[in-house]
């Protein structure tokens, strides 16, 4: 039973990038989400693993860093289940089983090392998410110009992408 007598199940999800590291804990409340702790930091664990193949023993310890922190907000704030995702720098790392065994250790459970498209889905959900709950409502719009000779199969995780142009506007 949370604040207020209800019956809800409390969550934490991390999600590891090649830039940053998120934390999310929040309650469940059917097929509503209600924020308890959000926060993000910059830990860049794919700091040189184009041109090595590995993540470096840097970046793994600004992540594990981060991720003691995490663990001990998610012990203060009760979380019931926790989940966490990796995704292109780990993915493409011929290191990955040593940052896998460092997050189990740290956090308790093993990161879900994620396919490109299993990423893409969750960030757009994600976004439509972000958009349904936008008080001014919301247009979400991706466009993705690439080589014709590119295959699905690339590395692209945000630090890997060059935008050569960005445009923002407000709708409505």
């Amino acid at each position: 039973m949370r604040p207020g007598g209800s019956h809800l199940t409390r969550v934490a999800a991390v999600d590891c990038g090649t830039n940053s590291i998120r934390l999310l804990i929040a309650d469940v409340n059917r097929d509503e989400l209600i924020d308890v702790h959000r926060e993000l930091r910059i830990v860049r664990l794919g700091q040189g693993v184009d041109g090595s193949g590995r993540l470096a023993p840097e970046a793994i310890a600004r992540t594990e860093t981060a991720l003691e922190d995490y663990a001990d907000l998610v012990r203060h704030h009760g979380a019931d289940a926790v989940r966490m995702v990796a995704t292109s720098a780990t993915r493409d790392a011929a290191n990955r089983d040593e940052f896998v065994g460092m997050v189990t250790s740290v956090l308790g459970v093993a990161p879900e090392v994620i396919s490109g498209e299993d990423e893409a889905a969750l960030s757009f959900a994600g976004r439509c998410t972000a958009c349904r709950t936008s008080p001014v409502g919301s247009l979400l719009l991706t466009l993705v110009a690439v080589p014709p000779n590119w295959s699905r199969a690339r590395p692209t995780g945000s630090l890997r992408c060059k935008c050569t142009a960005w445009t923002s506007a407000a709708s409505g």
